[in-house]
């Protein structure tokens, strides 16, 4: 996992907020798909220019998993 800016993680088209968000914005994040390197961005919607974190896929996809189904 690294900790980097996220406008050097990924272009701002590139990140997105899930549909489950609410339109207020006050507590979103948001996931850039980084598939040229098997990682995944996320950054807080609110500081969108502030840091974001890089995790590999697969740590991603385990975190959805255990978010979703619990531990």
């Amino acid at each position: 996992m690294t900790h980097r800016i996220a406008t050097d993680v990924a272009p701002e088209s590139a990140w997105f907020k899930s549909s489950y968000s609410s339109e207020n914005g006050t507590a979103c994040v948001e996931v850039a798909d980084l598939t040229a390197t098997a990682q995944v961005g996320i950054r807080d919607s609110k500081h969108r220019a502030g840091p974001a974190l890089v995790v590999p896929v697969g740590a991603w996809m385990r975190f959805v998993s255990e978010a979703q189904y619990g531990f």
